[in-house]
């Protein structure tokens, strides 16, 4: 009975991928075209070293901003809605370009924080395949969809040359799903009382202080984790000009997305529960700068961020549901409710993974022989 219940909950799931995909090229035929073009040109320009190089980290640039960095300025923007964009904008970007120029200096042109150099991502890419520069191209559609897919898993991978690197940041990002998650409901079960009662009346001028401050060094330490993810593509010691393209490129991209107030993947952030409140927003932010730093520190093995901060949101909503309702049927209810958006985020994040590890087959060799020596 319950295989068949979990059955049903997959083809569920399963159908509504299947709707969403139809009712997304019904809507988005103007997007699509986009993709079209870029697919050509990524096929066209690939034999070409230098200008497939900046091309994917254009694409990969602006694919992992648009996804993966409403992690971190997810909640900023949806607690910061009346105030400017272009404030918001120059408050994370100049952060942005303040912390990749301090790993460029103190790394000799590397702006990974030493991410890139884990054996497996340590060379530079000196040729390129075409479905290198297709994967942020998948990122970009299913970013579209809605979709929190870790940029660490769809963009490293495809230039991971060994298996074992491949592993071990799997094993660290679920890791870190697993931990955010018992500390959301750790944390959010014991002050929840304290909660209600701060979130009582309009928050007060020193609560936005706090969420800037909290917000901005939760951007830096994300920034430490995922600039690899763009800079994958790129030498691993950057030149002058080189980095100025590099960190120029990525400050105009979060101009952007500011504009667009986080376009549509920050429904993500907007659907969890009290969110866009200035005082909860700090606190997801501080929990979640707390679990990056100390995997940064833990070591330079990359880690898929995406998967730490669903981890955290879904435990968040778990412990509001077990301390919200005294009454039995409305806790059920609001446990089912975290149950299905955390399912729902698992189920998406699990895709990108999926399509990361074939593409990684299909393109590394190294990776496909360390595998099939596993069932030689």
């Amino acid at each position: 009975m319950a295989k068949l219940k979990d059955q049903n909950i997959n083809q569920d799931a399963l159908s509504k991928v299947a709707y969403s995909l139809f009712d997304f090229t019904k809507k988005e035929k103007s997007f699509l075209v986009v993709i079209c073009i870029l697919i050509s040109i990524a096929g066209i320009i690939s034999p070409f070293t230098y200008l497939a190089m900046w091309f994917g980290f254009a694409l990969a640039a602006y694919s992992a901003i648009a996804n993966d960095s409403i992690q971190t300025i997810g909640t900023f923007i949806a607690s910061n809605s009346r105030t400017r964009w272009y404030w918001l904008w120059l408050f994370m970007g100049l952060i942005f370009v303040a912390t990749v120029t301090y790993s460029w200096f103190i790394y000799n042109g590397d702006v990974s924080y030493q991410r890139l150099q884990v054996p497996g991502l340590d060379k530079s890419p000196d040729n390129f395949v075409f479905l290198q520069l297709a994967a942020p191209i998948v990122l970009l559609v299913m970013t579209r969809l809605r979709m929190p897919v870790s940029t660490t898993f769809l963009l490293l991978n495809v230039f991971t040359y060994k298996a074992n690197t491949i592993l071990d940041v799997m094993k660290k990002s679920f890791m870190g799903y697993l931990l955010a998650f018992f500390i959301a409901i750790i944390v959010w079960f014991a002050i929840e009382k304290l909660v209600k009662n701060f979130l009582k009346g309009k928050a007060k001028p020193h609560w936005y202080v706090f969420q800037w401050f909290t917000s901005g060094t939760l951007w830096a330490v994300w920034i430490m984790q995922d600039a690899a993810n763009i800079a994958v593509f790129l030498p691993r010691q950057l030149s002058v000009w080189e980095f100025l393209g590099y960190a120029g490129f990525i400050f105009i991209g979060l101009g952007f997305l500011f504009y667009m107030k986080g376009d549509r993947i920050q429904s993500i952030v907007n659907e969890k529960t009290r969110v866009t409140d200035v005082r909860a927003a700090t606190l997801v932010d501080f929990v979640y700068a707390i679990i990056l730093f100390y995997f940064k520190m833990l070591n330079n093995v990359p880690m898929s961020t995406t998967w730490v901060f669903i981890g955290l949101l879904g435990g968040r909503e778990l412990a509001i549901a077990l301390s919200k309702s005294k009454k039995l049927s409305k806790r059920k209810a609001r446990i089912y409710r975290a149950y299905t958006l955390a399912r729902k985020d698992i189920f998406k994040a699990t895709i990108g993974l999926i399509v990361s590890l074939i593409l990684a087959l299909i393109i590394n060799e190294g990776v496909r022989n360390e595998i099939f020596d596993l069932f030689r």
